[in-house]
């Protein structure tokens, strides 16, 4: 089935009620605004359609029951890897797949192929794991059960337990950043952290919102990815490209009318890579009742490229303050730790 130019149109394939293989596919094609100077597709496009199509899969599970009506919220994204670039002019595939369910979560495994038209090539570019959590249409605070599916195998739901009880511990240990903020610097030096440190500032409307009038997952995460994107740009001066983005936790619901602003701020660098902190604060402006708060965060990893599309070498970052080097030794554990994973455990196809 053909999607819309900016939506996800899914057509949903059903074996039996409560069947664990509850699927959907799309095509869209990726136009100019979609993609960077150099012709290659914005990783926040990616991760807005990876939503788009998570949050129809899930939204339509939830009200399989004759029940109270909801829509699907986005809690969580694991780590996303782009393993493979995508170019103005081709097709996005993209397939989504109910693949456990707890109490009230709803586990969604998203992939995206790339296919060239003119040749008929296809690319595995991406492959993603989100979480939702079906809210009532009468009440934004009340989470509703989750209809359960039947699995083809006992490992599957075991499988699926030990995926969930995983990403709700990692969930409570990144609450701890919830105080951290990016602190403007005065003339920095280049190749530091404040040298390349950027902030947007949304204001909150209908367009970017759901059905309860709180922000899409995707809006946010696009948001995000541009970002990190300028602040790996400033560090650079080259054409880069997103690689991968660590799990994006969203701690709160931004509301319509919430003025976000969305820092970044470099926390590490490899000889070809940089990973990037992204944090979402969200001000409700028109809600004097309420204080500005933590909405989303995410490290977001990118690599730079030369005009031939051949990896470049980047610029070192130099941390300066005490903060700046813990932050920078701990994302050199999380760089180490995923290389070690990625050497031992070659990628599997779909």
């Amino acid at each position: 089935m053909l999607g819309l130019r900016r939506g996800v149109s899914l057509k949903v394939l059903r074996k039996g009620a409560g069947e664990a293989c509850l699927r959907g596919k799309a095509k869209l094609i990726m136009r100019p605004d979609d993609a960077n100077v150099a012709g290659n597709v914005h990783g926040g496009t990616i991760l807005k359609m990876i939503e788009e199509a998570g949050a129809i899969i899930s939204t339509r599970h939830c009200n399989s029951w004759n029940g109270e009506r909801c829509v699907a919220a986005l809690a969580r994204v694991e780590r996303t890897d782009f393993l493979s670039p995508m170019c103005i002019g081709e097709v996005a595939h993209v397939s989504a797949e109910i693949t456990y369910t707890s109490k009230h979560s709803v586990e969604v495994q998203v992939h995206v192929m790339s296919e060239n038209i003119l040749t008929g090539t296809k690319k595995l570019t991406n492959k993603a794991t989100l979480w939702y959590v079906p809210l009532s249409l009468k009440n934004v605070d009340k989470v509703l059960e989750v209809p359960p599916v039947v699995y083809s195998r006992q490992e599957q739901e075991e499988e699926g337990r030990k995926r969930y009880e995983a990403q709700k511990l990692a969930r409570m240990e990144t609450k701890w950043r919830n105080g951290d903020i990016v602190q403007p610097v005065l003339n920095p030096e280049p190749n530091t952290v404040s040298y390349s440190q950027s902030s947007l500032i949304h204001l909150v409307g209908p367009s970017d919102c759901t059905l309860h009038g709180f922000v899409h997952g995707g809006v946010t995460m696009k948001l995000m990815d541009e970002v990190a994107g300028i602040v790996a740009a400033r560090h650079c001066k080259t054409n880069i490209v997103t690689a991968s983005v660590d799990a994006i936790n969203f701690h709160d619901k931004i509301r319509k009318g919430c003025v976000i602003t969305i820092s970044g701020r470099m926390t590490f660098t490899s000889n070809k890579s940089m990973e990037i902190e992204v944090l979402v604060d969200a001000d409700p402006v028109v809600d004097n009742s309420q204080k500005r708060y933590r909405a989303a965060s995410a490290f977001f990893t990118y690599v730079s490229l030369s005009q031939e599309g051949r990896s470049l070498p980047v610029p070192q970052l130099v941390p300066e303050t005490e903060d700046e080097k813990k932050r920078f030794e701990e994302g050199k554990g999380r760089y180490l730790q995923m290389k070690a994973k990625r050497q031992g455990q070659p990628e599997s196809q779909p």
